[in-house]
This record gives C-alpha cells, sequence and structure tokens, in this order.
C-alpha cells in the first residue's frame, strides 16, 4: 500500500473518531444536565415529603392501601 494511501486512510479514521467524539461528548452534556434536573426534583420531593410529615400529614408510602 502507497504510503499516501497509508496517509490518507488515517486521516479519514480521525475524522470519523472525531466526529463520533462529538457526538459522545454531546450525549454526556444532555445526560448530566438530565440528572441535574432529576436530582433538583428528588430535593423537593424530599422537601414537600418532609414538610407533610412535620405537618402531620401521611408520609407517602406509609399509607395503607384501599383494601384494608
Amino acid at each position: 500500500m502507497p504510503e499516501t494511501d497509508r496517509l490518507t486512510g488515517l486521516e479519514e479514521t480521525l475524522t470519523h473518531q472525531a466526529a463520533a467524539l462529538e457526538d459522545l461528548s454531546e450525549i454526556v452534556r444532555a445526560q448530566a444536565d438530565r440528572i441535574d434536573r432529576l436530582e433538583r426534583l428528588v430535593q423537593q420531593l424530599r422537601e414537600r415529603a418532609a414538610l407533610a410529615e412535620a405537618e402531620g400529614g401521611v408520609v407517602i408510602g406509609h399509607e395503607k392501601p384501599p383494601h384494608y
């Protein structure tokens, strides 16, 4: 295989890998954003549950099912 063909092949591989890396970076960023939103939501739900419990309400998950 001539040297120029080898070099061209390596350049093509590098270009494809760079594009794949960019795609994966975007996916990781989107997942990190989603995790941040979910963590905030979980924190809000914990605060609401703690407030309901402090006010004497039924703690979510501890109420009896309707068939009791």
